[in-house]
């Protein structure tokens, strides 16, 4: 599973150091974004790759849906922290 080959590989990285990378993903994903029409993002059949989806709910998938996962993630364990 992705997500946890990527917790592993970031046990040893501070939250100041993820909070810096994740706000430059962030960044570049919204540039990556905009660099499609609404008709390419929302329109069936555009990407023969995306199936019967639109390349919208990949960029959905690959932001928002994740960064609610994570933020969940960061407040369990920032409470985690502080009852220690």
């Amino acid at each position: 599973d992705m997500n946890v080959e990527f917790w592993k590989k970031h046990q040893n990285t501070s939250l100041e150091d993820a909070t810096d990378m994740f706000h430059k993903s962030h960044v570049d994903v919204l540039a990556l974004a905009e660099k499609f029409t609404s008709e390419e993002l929302f329109s069936k059949g555009v990407y023969k790759w995306t199936g019967g989806s639109t390349l919208g709910s990949y960029f959905v998938s690959a932001t928002s849906s994740h960064y609610d996962w994570a933020m969940k993630k960061l407040k369990a364990h920032q409470k985690n922290c502080k009852s220690k």
